[in-house]
């Protein structure tokens, strides 16, 4: 069985795009999103409309997974076309380009260190660390984990995280997240005005609002989920942590579709460099991959990620609040309360 940099230098072979493949995918699930969003402006019936609208969540959901391949210079590298296209994308989604990928890169490089996994990621507090906190800090870090947070990510997580915050943080540095905003606000305005707020909602609103929610779920589940492990940075190992701290989050060959395999994540963190078209033959090439940390989409499989709040060091596991409610009583009335 091979493990660690044997593991990785086996899959390089599949570190290679098919040129003509990145083009094809890209081609298709940009022309299927142009013709999902005229296909809303078309439909006269409301039903038909809200169809549409589904669509095109769904379209933006794949463009904003081949985006992300394109960012970690997986396929089309070096394409001025595509850096064009993909720039366009990510100013549309409400993603400045340059600070997903200084973000991203970070969460690849540090993917479940625990005190460095807030960059680019949910943050993870300890047993201790929540311990010690006030109630401010509490209340933050449980925000950001919270089910609402994702269910408003279009507004919590892009429209104020990745662009407002992060302009009122640094604004010569990050100017360009004000120009997204402004163009995004003029886009909604643009239609809300010329087509009235039907076609604003199914169009513009609704995809965005359903795209952004799934993709901050999936961001979510693939690192915070039943048997996942976060190590201190002297105790982190990169394979380790792509194969114990990513999950293989199971789809149907639809979902798998939409997602652009992104529930390979356990092997996507293995080698980012591996195009997203290939990952299910890398998995089916090599039985050490075939044995990942398992969730799905499911409702049950949903509601236990979503119940895990702080790392245990010494269980080695994920408490859910409902067991840091009594680890925070049980440490108030013990000696040092006193």
């Amino acid at each position: 069985m091979l493990e660690g940099k044997e593991l990785i230098l086996a899959t390089k072979p599949y570190a290679r795009e098919i040129r003509w493949k990145s083009w094809m995918h890209t081609i298709i699930a940009m022309t299927l999103l142009i013709a999902c969003i005229t296909g809303s402006f078309l439909a006269g019936n409301i039903f038909i409309k809200l169809l549409f609208s589904i669509g095109i969540a769904m379209m933006l959901s794949r463009c904003f997974i081949i985006f992300h391949d394109f960012q970690h210079h997986t396929i089309l590298y070096k394409s001025k076309i595509a850096n064009v296209i993909f720039t366009a994308f990510g100013i549309y989604m409400v993603t400045p380009p340059s600070i997903w990928k200084r973000s991203h890169d970070h969460h690849h490089n540090h993917n479940s260190k625990l005190f460095s996994a807030s960059i680019g990621s949910y943050p993870i507090m300890t047993k201790q660390k929540f311990l010690e906190a006030d109630k401010g800090e509490r209340f933050a870090y449980l925000a950001m984990r919270h089910p609402i947070n994702m269910f408003l990510s279009y507004f919590s997580v892009f429209l104020y995280g990745m662009c407002i915050r992060s302009f009122i943080n640094n604004p010569r540095k990050h100017w360009d997240s004000l120009v997204v905003v402004i163009l995004h606000v003029t886009i909604a305005t643009f239609i809300f005005i010329q087509f009235g707020w039907v076609q604003w909602f199914c169009t513009f609103f609704l995809p965005f609002f359903l795209s952004h929610m799934l993709g901050a779920y999936l961001f979510y589940a693939q690192h915070n989920f039943p048997g996942v492990v976060f190590r201190n940075n002297r105790d982190w190992n990169y394979t380790k942590a792509a194969l114990e701290s990513s999950s293989y989050m199971k789809m149907n060959i639809f979902m798998s579709w939409v997602t652009a395999n992104i529930g390979y994540h356990h092997i996507h963190h293995l080698s980012s460099r591996i195009p997203f078209y290939r990952l299910p033959e890398v998995m089916e090439a090599f039985p050490e991959l075939q044995n990942p940390k398992v969730t799905t989409l499911s409702p049950w499989d949903i509601v236990a990620c979503l119940k895990l709040k702080i790392w245990d060091p010494e269980q080695d596991r994920m408490l859910t609040m409902h067991e840091m409610k009594a680890v925070v009583a049980e440490a108030q009335s013990g000696p040092l309360s006193k």
